[in-house]
């Protein structure tokens, strides 16, 4: 079968694929070996066609009359989304978005590894305004961020933008989650580009200017809600 070029793939076939994996581990976590088109599809969300046109994209897989091996899947699915080894990420941005993103905890259990954080301030103080009292010094409510950094138990170091281009450089970074102002987007973009870095995952209000070898994924949570309000609404 002729290999379907990259660029040809729908950017929902990628999604999707993704979907199955997540379905295809729950399965596999459940003791389940082996599945059907019509049960993995189902717990997709999607039909049955739609399952098999994604993965022919790839190849042939499954058999006839007994389904797919789950593991197999899990498998094939895995390399082809290049995540069966830890990929370098960096946050530039550690704003309440970037140090939200820096908690979390599941990114390594995904494939990804977040080895930096970029800000313009590395240095500031951060605002607890519950804890703010207006009797007490300026002081007070204020935690540095590396001291939130480290209360959090947060290994990743936040640093200075002009140390962006040597980490991406020594590390090999190919993608960078983007959560700096709108203002800043473009700008902080151009940064990554030169020093490398072809995948970003934008969260600015901000259609970004790149080069088609660039891929930006961008995640605006108000127009989620947008398009959410127009299905509540008649």
């Amino acid at each position: 079968m002729k290999k379907v070029a990259r660029t040809e793939i729908p950017r929902k076939t990628i999604y999707r694929l993704s979907v199955y994996l997540r379905c295809l581990h729950r399965l596999l976590n459940n003791t389940i070996h082996t599945v059907s088109s019509e049960v993995l599809a189902k717990a997709a969300g999607v039909k049955s066609t739609q399952l098999r046109k994604d993965l022919t994209y790839f190849g042939q897989f499954g058999t006839r009359g007994l389904g797919y091996d789950v593991e197999q899947l899990i498998e094939m699915i895995t390399k082809l989304l290049g995540t069966k080894s830890l990929q370098p990420v960096v946050i530039v941005g550690v704003g309440n978005l970037g140090r939200a993103l820096l908690s979390y905890r599941g990114f390594e259990r995904e494939g990804f590894g977040i080895i930096g954080a970029f800000d313009i301030q590395p240095g500031r103080y951060l605002v607890e305004e519950s804890m703010v009292d207006e009797q007490e010094s300026a002081t007070a409510g204020k935690v540095k961020l590396s001291e939130w950094l480290k209360a959090e138990k947060i290994q990743v170091k936040v640093r200075p933008m002009k140390d962006l281009p040597k980490l991406i450089s020594d590390h090999a970074v190919k993608m960078a989650v983007l959560c700096v102002p709108p203002t800043a987007a473009q700008e902080v973009a151009n940064q990554l580009v030169e020093c490398g870095v072809v995948a970003i995952l934008n969260f600015a209000p901000i259609v970004l200017s790149v080069p088609d070898e660039v891929t930006v994924n961008n995640v605006n949570l108000a127009m989620e809600l947008e398009n959410l309000s127009y299905f509540i609404n008649e």
